[in-house]
């Protein structure tokens, strides 16, 4: 029962009034879930406005126990520290995880007293965090004993028609009748990964005991497949034995699934998938592609992957998060134990620098951008103009690529990196989008869960060209998923990284795909980081492609990028869950699923090259000889982002695009040139005051 911190009276009842526990069996100390809060911003809109409190206080009498005892309890939205106290020693800590766990304590034998006792959660730290946590149940029994009344054996399948059904790594998820992840007896071993009510399996079997009680058991094996599920009830004493079988249900030929942003425990240091651990969840999420990125390393898969029995399943490649004060940079492919860079440097160019001078990778990738790391946010308004793209800092990005969806750190507005990525395509820089995991769990961020899509030869997962992959993935012939695909081809024949010549129409063909059991509900299509056409998705529950369509264009005036772009509701079940967002700038939380195209390229000029919208702003300032006027009537034929990046440009030659006769002349010259404008003013005044704030 939570104390309310304004009710002395209710203390002094609940200490003559404490629950008695009974060795005779289980004893629920606390029926209810609380909310508590740590600090005091509200941290969710979801939750009440006024917590019950910070603290969890259960009085409770007892014996003194002899041997270990089991503490079980329920928690939810656990991002921070949580101490678990007993009689005011720390017995344990809430585990960091937001989804919805029921967990099991070992009591230590002596830690119980004849009498009086008292049983507390209060925060161990100091940063906000609203969680639910309760039903708190006292069993004399040891937690193994506990969690073992009954025995479940599962063996999950995966149809391959027209062959025979053959065992498969995969992800086996319990969940309770009250939809808790369910604690199991399985602990981790060398064909097991173990997490509360999560178990990944590298042959797809898996042996546990559980409470009583009835279950639900799903078996996946990650975006590209089905889920099976069967119910349990079970009984003291009881031995299930269950065979669930899933199946392919998103084509994904030619196209090698990849999580460029993996990690371990192991040589990262945080999170908690060991090196083993990670092979087995790499080969249960059916990753062909994963890239070994710890933190200033340079690691390689292979041999844990060959220990594991699990290397046909995926090819490794030795990356390296090279992690510094000024951004998180992945770079790969690279040695192995190699030369790494120096992560010091304070600034683009020294670190840009330091991974040409002592690498060969030919790929870096901007991670996470929108985030802040030691103070430091790469895409902040105070140092990035993100509608053209541009540094405020006059910091040039030598990357080449962009993480514009990273399921372990979601946006509050999802859309917000993808239009940063526009912003860079916008201004000319080459950048390839990233769908990325950025894991360092087995089952509180999954990995893969957002995963890029790269364009290669992939009938044998364990034999994949890394080199025809890495060409693949500069040239942006790629796709990004978390949770659907999307793809598009332009009249007929060009895809994502490709440039397609001029022609007087344009029809642009989209699919969107995913599993059953992720909803799409919207498709829109982007011109230079315009929406200019959207569909509402009727029936999009259903397995494999769940829309496609065409939709025809009017060819532009000049070279334009499309990107497609497929979004539905992100609340998939715990077999499967969304993380809220990891920085957020909002306390309302809409989770998505999202599929975002590579970038196809139209010649709409018919010069043979792709032009950027900075390019075109560029030419016409330039034959504008400073005369602003005929800047902005000569940007009348040209898109909202044209006109965006002339703002820019007028904005650093001196003239406000802020003043009335500029607007005024922008409107004249037509509503394209006049969104523009106001989208550029609109970032610029952003940034100023960001820039004066840090000051």
């Amino acid at each position: 029962m939570m104390i309310p911190r304004c009710a002395p009276v209710l203390v002094a009842c609940m200490a003559l009034c404490p629950v008695t526990a009974s060795a005779a069996g289980p004893t629920v100390l606390d029926p209810n879930l609380h909310q508590l809060r740590a600090g005091p911003q509200r941290e969710w809109a979801d939750f009440p406005t006024d917590a019950e409190g910070p603290v969890l206080n259960v009085p409770f009498t007892a014996r003194a126990n002899a041997g270990e005892c089991a503490l079980r309890l329920r928690q939810k939205d656990v991002k921070q520290p949580w101490k678990v106290m007993l009689n005011g020693k720390e017995l344990g800590r809430l585990i960091l995880d937001e989804n919805d766990t029921t967990i099991f304590l070992p009591i230590p034998a002596g830690r119980l007293v004849d009498g009086e006792n008292t049983f507390k959660i209060e925060p161990g730290g100091k940063l906000s965090d609203d969680i639910r946590v309760g039903e708190v149940t006292l069993d004399y029994r040891p937690v193994k004993d506990a969690v073992s009344e009954a025995t479940v054996e599962i063996a999950v399948n995966e149809d391959r028609t027209p062959a025979k059904p053959a065992p498969v790594p995969c992800r086996i998820t319990v969940v309770s009748d009250q939809g808790s992840l369910m604690t199991t007896s399985a602990v981790s071993t060398e064909r097991l990964a173990v997490r509360p009510g999560v178990i990944y399996t590298a042959d797809g079997t898996a042996r546990f005991g559980l409470p009583a009680g009835d279950y639900t058991i799903y078996a996946g094996r990650g975006f590209e497949y089905g889920i099976d599920s069967v119910c349990v009830s079970l009984k003291p004493g009881d031995t299930v034995r269950k065979s669930l079988t899933i199946r392919r249900e998103v084509p994904t030929p030619s196209y090698a699934s990849c999580d460029p942003h993996v990690h371990t425990l192991t040589h990262s240091g945080h999170g908690d998938a060991t090196e083993t651990e990670r092979m087995i969840t790499i080969a249960g999420e059916a990753l062909e592609l994963p890239v070994a990125t710890e933190h200033n390393l340079q690691v390689d898969y292979h041999p844990a992957a060959i220990k594991a029995g699990l290397r046909n399943f995926f090819t490794p490649i030795v990356g390296n998060e090279v992690t510094t004060p000024v951004g998180h940079i992945n770079i790969f492919p690279v040695k192995a134990g190699g030369p790494i860079p120096d992560h010091r440097v304070k600034d683009w160019a020294g670190l840009f620098g330091e991974i040409e001078r002592t690498t060969a990778a030919r790929v870096a990738i901007l991670n996470h951008p929108r985030d802040i790391h030691l103070g430091f946010r790469p895409f902040g308004p105070e140092r990035h103009l993100a509608v053209i793209g541009a540094s405020l800092d006059g910091w040039d990005l030598r990357a080449g690529a962009l993480e514009v969806v990273n399921s372990g750190a979601q946006q509050s507005d999802l859309m917000r990196p993808v239009h940063d990525w526009f912003g860079l395509l916008n201004r000319g820089l080459a950048i390839t989008p990233v769908g990325a995991s950025d894991s360092h769990d087995v089952s509180r961020f999954i990995v893969g869960q957002a995963r890029t899509y790269v364009r290669c030869k992939d009938d044998s997962p364990g034999k994949i060209d890394v080199d025809e992959a890495v060409r693949s993935f500069r040239e942006g012939r790629v796709l990004v998923s978390c949770g659907l695909l999307t793809e598009i081809t332009v009249n007929g024949k060009y895809g994502p990284g490709d440039l397609a010549p001029k022609s007087d129409e344009v029809k642009v063909a989209i699919r969107v795909l995913g599993p059953g059991w992720t909803t799409a509900d919207h498709v829109a299509l982007y011109a230079n980081g315009v929406k200019v056409r959207g569909e509402s998705i009727k029936d999009g529950k259903r397995p494999g492609v769940k829309w496609s369509g065409e939709w025809t264009l009017s060819r532009p005036r000049h070279d334009v990028h499309l990107v497609a772009v497929a979004t539905g509701p992100g609340d998939v079940g715990l077999y499967w869950p969304i993380a809220r967002p990891y920085q957020p700038m909002s306390p309302v939380v809409r989770k998505l699923v999202v599929g975002i195209t590579g970038a196809v390229w139209l010649d709409a000029d018919g010069d043979g090259k792709r032009a950027c919208a900075f390019d075109y702003a560029s030419k016409l300032f330039r034959e504008a000889g400073g005369k602003w006027p005929d800047l902005v009537r000569g940007l009348a034929s040209y898109d909202e982002m044209v006109a965006a990046q002339a703002a820019g440009l007028l904005q650093s030659a001196g003239v406000s695009v802020a003043d009335q006769e500029v607007r005024d002349a922008a409107k004249a010259a037509g509503n394209k040139v006049a969104d523009g404008f106001v989208a550029f003013a609109e970032a610029w005044r952003e940034s100023r005051i960001a820039r004066e704030t840090k000051r």
